[in-house]
């Protein structure tokens, strides 16, 4: 393990290097189950932001650039073979964020980017949608405590069991609050400053209530190359039960650039 980055497998000179962006609210315990789906010889890499895990004595970032350089900073080393990113939600617009600031720190380029349930940046210098709810009023950082637990378990971001227990909730609200702020106050770049150079696919659900398919799709007006959009029944963790029809989608267009 290395900063913010987590190798339950550890790959040697892989075919591919996947890491794996986590949700607001969320951590790399979101993808847990995928690890055996995936090929053997791909090095998968989970990176956790800080407040969650073994990152608890972390304060939580509120910022996308800053979550964005802190995961750059402790990707060196591991940009040393083909990589790639995919993001769920909240980590789709950390992927986009990171990818634009690899180039403009003269690193490495992913090779292919995931966005799953995270919906496009528009022109305007608002977001579609990033997660959870665009145009939120009032934002859902800065709802009382009990509207905001309740907000989440409608939503399925937390366990039941974690948003009902008041010393649970006491220690998580801080990352909580933080991711939340991180995308309700997001701004894309302009033009081609925000444009998305690499191969890019999107996953989402069909029933997601937040992104919706044309927010989801609309990512074609600022990436060079969508080269797949991808519906699966459910909403907005539409993964939960069919992780490896997900997985082999990933590895089928990942594949063509390993």
């Amino acid at each position: 393990m290395t900063g913010s980055v987590i190798r339950p497998r550890p790959v040697e000179d892989p075919v591919l290097r996947l890491f794996l962006l986590h949700h607001a609210a969320g951590s790399h315990l979101a993808f847990t189950n995928w690890l055996t789906l995936f090929p053997a010889d791909w090095d998968i890499c989970l990176l956790e932001a800080p407040g969650r895990g073994r990152l608890g004595h972390l304060t939580p970032c509120d910022s996308a650039p800053t979550l964005a350089n802190r995961f750059i900073d402790d990707l060196h080393g591991l940009l040393d073979a083909p990589f790639a990113l995919f993001g769920h939600s909240m980590g789709g617009l950390i992927a986009y964020e990171t990818t634009l600031r690899l180039a403009e720190r003269a690193l490495p380029a992913p090779v292919w980017v995931g966005i799953s349930a995270c919906g496009s940046p528009r022109d305007d210098g608002a977001a579609d949608t990033a997660c959870p709810n665009p145009g939120a009023e009032p934002p859902f950082h800065t709802l009382p405590d009990q509207q905001l637990r309740s907000v989440l378990g409608r939503m399925g971001v937390l366990p039941p069991a974690l948003l009902d227990d008041d010393q649970l909730w006491a220690r998580l609200a801080p990352r909580v609050r933080a991711d939340f702020t991180l995308v309700e106050n997001w701004h894309p770049r302009p033009g081609e400053r925000g444009r998305l150079r690499a191969p890019l696919s999107l996953f989402g659900g069909l029933d997601d209530p937040m992104v919706t398919p044309d927010a989801l799709t609309a990512w074609d007006e600022v990436a060079d190359r969508v080269i797949g959009q991808h519906f699966f029944p459910g909403g907005h963790f539409y993964f939960t039960g069919q992780e490896a029809a997900l997985v082999d989608q990933i590895v089928l267009e990942t594949g063509v650039y390993a």
